[in-house]
C-alpha cells in the first residue's frame, strides 16, 4: 500500500505501524514538523516532559516494566544531546529504546547551523545503531529497522535522527515487507555441543553456583531459570540487574553478589568450583579485583552478546544464545543425564552455603541518637507495598539498601540504573513504568541528591495523571560519596553536604508541582505515612524521609580489592571458621 504524505506524516505512520502507544518528548524547531501529525494520531499518546533527560529515562522505565521498546523524541542540538545520558544508560543496561530526534535541514548539516549537533556521531558508541535520515522515502524502512534492532538480540537503544527538510518534503509511504540487514544476525539458539559440555561440567562439579544477570530478565527466562535451579539444586545468586529473576524467598537463593552483596553470595562465588553465568557480564562491581575473583572456578558463560563472552573472565564453556533457549536446552540435556542415573552431588556445598547464610544475615544497626534509620524506612516500605509493587531506584546508598532490604519475588518489579549509575534516574523512570503498567503501584526510591536532578518530572506526572509515589531518603548528603569520604578520605567531607533537611522543603516543593507532599522523621510514624501515601491514588505523592546521615551500606568490598576482603562493618571482616574454607 502506498500513499502520498509528508515525511513527518510518514514518520508518525511508521511509529504507529510498529505498535508505538506512548512517546515521551519535547518539541522544538527541527522536530516540529513531526509534532503536527502526532497531534492527529489516535494511537500514540505523547507525554510532554520537562527535560529531555526525563523523556529518555521515562522511555527506559516503560521498556523495562513491559519488555516493549520505549520511545522518546527531541529536537536537534541541545534537545538531542540531553538524550545522551539516557542513551548511554540504556546501552549499559540493555534496554530496548528508540530515540527520534529532529536535525537541521540536510543542506545545513556541517555548517554549524543554529541548534546543530552531530547526534548520530555523538551517540555511536552508546547505541546499538544510529541513523541519519535525509531522504523521506527511507523513513518507514529506517523506523522498522530501528525497532527490530532495539528489540532483538541483546536489546539496546537506537537513534533515528531525521533532517527537517526530509520531514517537510512530500513522499510516498510504503511499509517494508521484509528487512535487509545482512550484517545483523543475532544468534539465539545455542550450540548443542556447548550445551552438552556445560552439562558435563555441572555433573562433575562439587561447588557450583548459578550466577544470574540481567540477561535472564531481558530474555523473559525466569520460569526456565527456576526449573533449572530446582532440578539441579544448585545455589543461585542474582546481580543488581537481575533482582526478581529468582524469588528472594526461595531456599536456594543466596542473595545479591558484588561490592554491596551479601556475604553468602560473595563468598559462594569466590569459593565455587563452577560458575554458571547466565546473562551476566562479570562486571567489576561483582568481581572485585578481577585477577583474584573465584580463583578455583571453571566458567560456563552463556550470553546472547558474543562480545561479552570471555571479555573479562575466560570462559571454559562459551555459549552464545538467548538465555531462555539456552536454559531450556540445558534442562533437556541434564534431564537426559539424570534419567541415565548420572547426577551431581552438591550436598556438602549446599550445607556450607546454608551455614554462611545463617551466620551472616543482612542487617543494620539503629542510629544511636534515635534518628530515623534509612534501612528501616526501605524495609518497611517493601513489607507494606509487597512483592507486586514496582520499585524504581536512583543511584547511591538508597539504591543498595533498596536492593538489599526489599524482597523481590517477581520479574519486572525492580528497575534501576545499574551499569552507568545515573543519578536522577528514578523519578522519570518511575513515570515511564507507571504509564506502562497503570494498575501497578510504582514507588520511586530516591536520594535527596538524585531527586534534585530530575524532580521537575513530578509536574509532568501531576498534569498527565500519572500517580507515582516517591520516597526521598533524605540524609542531607551525597550519601555514597560521603560514605567513601568517611572510609577512605579521613572524614574530610568535601562538597557532599546538600543541606536538604532545610533547603528545599521537598514536601512543599511537591505541593507546588501538584503532588501531595508528606514528611517523616520518626520511626513510629513510618508505617502510618506509608499507608497514607498508599491510599492516595489521584495524584503523585512525595514522602520526605529525614534519615540519619551517617548510615552506611554494608557489606562492602572496597573498590579495587579482592572479594576476599569483604567487610561487614567498618574495619570488620566476616569471621569464617577454618572448616568453612
Amino acid at each position: 500500500m502506498t500513499e502520498e504524505m509528508t515525511g513527518a506524516q510518514s514518520l508518525i505512520r511508521s511509529l504507529e505501524a510498529v505498535g508505538v502507544e506512548t512517546v515521551f518528548g519535547i518539541p522544538g524547531g527541527a522536530v516540529l514538523p513531526a509534532y503536527d501529525p502526532l497531534m492527529d494520531s489516535t494511537q500514540i499518546r505523547h507525554i510532554l516532559v520537562r527535560h529531555e533527560q526525563g523523556a529518555g529515562h521515562a522511555a527506559s522505565g516503560y521498556a523495562t516494566a513491559t519488555g516493549k521498546v520505549g520511545v522518546c523524541m527531541a529536537t536537534s542540538g541541545p534537545g538531542a544531546t540531553n538524550l545522551v545520558t539516557p542513551l548511554a544508560d540504556a546501552h549499559m543496561d540493555s534496554v530496548p529504546m528508540v530515540a527520534v530526534t529532529g536535525q537541521v535541514p540536510s543542506g545545513a548539516i556541517g555548517s554549524d547551523a543554529f541548534q546543530e549537533a552531530d547526534i548520530r556521531g555523538i551517540s555511536m558508541p552508546i547505541t546499538k545503531h544510529s541513523y541519519l535520515v535525509t531522504d523521506p522515502a527511507e523513513i518507514p524502512t529506517t523506523v522498522a529497522e530501528a525497532f527490530h534492532i532495539a528489540a532483538t538480540g541483546r536489546p539496546g537503544p537506537v537513534l533515528v535522527d531525521v533532517a527537517k527538510d526530509a520531514m517537510q518534503a512530500m513522499t510516498t509511504f510504503s511499509w517494508p515487507r521484509e528487512l535487509a540487514l545482512p550484517g545483523y544476525r543475532p544468534v539465539t539458539k545455542p550450540h548443542g555441543k556447548q550445551i552438552r559440555e556445560a552439562a558435563r561440567l555441572i555433573l562433575a562439579a562439587e561447588r557450583p553456583v548459578l550466577y544470574v544477570g540481567g540477561g535472564v530478565l531481558r530474555a523473559r527466562a525466569s520460569q526456565e531459570l527456576r526449573v533449572l535451579a530446582e532440578m539441579t539444586g544448585i545455589p543461585v545468586v542474582t546481580t543488581l540487574m537481575a533482582r526478581g529473576a529468582f524469588p528472594d524467598s526461595h531456599p536456594q537463593h543466596l542473595g545479591m553478589p558484588g561490592m554491596h552483596g551479601s556475604v553468602t553470595a560473595v563468598s559462594s562465588l569466590q569459593r565455587s568450583d563452577l560458575i554458571i553465568s547466565l546473562g551476566a557480564r562479570f562486571d567489576d562491581r561483582v568481581t572485585g579485583k578481577l585477577s583474584t575473583f573465584a580463583p578455583g572456578a571453571k566458567v560456563i558463560h552463556a550470553d546472547i552478546d558474543p562480545a561479552e563472552i570471555s571479555k573479562n573472565r575466560l570462559a571454559d564453556v562459551p555459549i552464545v544464545g538467548d538465555c531462555r533457549e539456552t536454559i531450556a536446552e540445558l534442562v533437556v540435556v541434564l534431564q537426559r543425564e539424570y534419567d541415565a542415573g548420572r547426577r551431581g552431588d552438591y550436598t556438602a556445598w549446599v550445607k556450607q552455603t546454608e551455614a554462611w547464610r545463617k551466620r551472616f544475615p543482612l542487617g543494620y544497626d539503629a542510629p544511636d541518637d534515635g534518628s530515623l534509620s534509612p534501612q528501616f524506612v526501605i524495609e518497611r516500605l517493601g513489607q507494606t507495598v509487597g512483592p507486586d509493587g514496582i520499585y524504581v531506584a536512583g543511584v547511591g546508598q538508597h539504591q543498595m539498601w533498596a536492593a538489599q532490604f526489599i524482597d523481590y519475588e517477581n520479574p519486572g518489579t525492580w528497575i534501576n540504573s545499574g551499569g552507568l549509575g545515573t543519578m536522577g534516574y528514578a523519578v522519570p523512570a518511575a513515570m515511564g513504568a507507571k504509564v506502562a503498567r497503570p494498575d501497578a503501584t510504582v514507588w520511586a526510591i530516591d536520594g535527596d541528591g538524585c531527586f534534585q536532578m530530575t524532580n521537575q518530572e513530578l509536574a509532568t506526572c501531576a498534569l498527565e495523571g500519572i500517580p507515582i509515589k516517591v520516597a526521598v531518603i533524605n540524609n542531607s548528603s551525597l550519601g555514597m560519596v560521603r560514605q567513601w569520604q568517611t572510609l577512605f578520605y579521613n572524614e574530610r567531607y568535601s562538597n557532599t553536604d546538600l543541606h536538604s533537611a532545610r533547603i528545599p522543603n521537598f514536601a512543599k516543593l511537591a505541593e507546588a508541582m501538584g503532588c501531595v507532599g508528606l514528611q517523616c522523621d520518626k520511626q513510629d510514624d513510618v508505617d502510618a505515612i506509608i499507608k497514607q501515601a498508599m491510599e492516595i491514588e489521584d495524584r503523585p505523592v512525595v514522602v520526605d524521609f529525614l534519615v540519619h546521615r551517617d548510615a552506611m551500606v554494608w557489606p562492602m568490598v572496597p573498590a579495587g580489592t579482592s572479594n576476599d576482603d569483604i567487610q561487614i562493618a567498618r574495619g570488620m571482616a566476616p569471621d569464617f571458621e577454618q572448616d568453612d574454607l
